[in-house]
């Protein structure tokens, strides 16, 4: 009789605390990490002689780009980072983007057509100008890395 009363005791504290331990097993079957903003970040060899030109055009014409870009939401923010212990074959300098999302084709070309405006100048213009820098950077690399934060 007194094991009788004693299972049936512990299937009622089952029953009251069930509820309250549910909540946690299906929370800890979560994933422990949210995704968050994208970040492009291209690597930058920069040629003997090529600092200063290349500093002014990243102080000019890329900074007014990213500016734009951060003015319409495309982007959240954006870095020049110098690689101080630069070893051989190692970029001189990253460049990033940070961004919410990638945007689908038709929102490309919208923006695109947008950035022309906003530059005056054609897509041709632009791949030429972009190609005489190549006279004192190089590109090295280009990654597309995403932020995960703890839950």
């Amino acid at each position: 009789m007194k094991m009788i009363k004693e299972i049936k005791m512990a299937a009622a504290a089952m029953m009251v605390t069930l509820p309250m331990a549910l909540p946690t097993v299906v929370q800890a079957q979560e994933f422990p990490l949210v995704a968050g903003e994208y970040s492009n970040v291209s690597g930058i060899y920069i040629k003997d002689g090529g600092a200063y030109k290349y500093a002014n055009h990243l102080a000019g014409d890329w900074t007014k780009v990213q500016e734009f870009a951060k003015s319409k939401g495309w982007i959240s923010d954006y870095k020049i980072l110098i690689n101080e212990n630069q070893r051989d074959g190692e970029p001189t300098l990253y460049l990033m983007t940070t961004f919410a999302s990638i945007p689908n084709a038709a929102e490309s070309e919208r923006r695109n057509k947008e950035y022309d405006a906003f530059m005056k100048s054609s897509a041709e213009q632009q791949i030429t100008e972009s190609g005489n820098r190549a006279e004192y950077r190089t590109v090295k690399s280009s990654m597309l890395l995403r932020e995960y934060t703890p839950r």
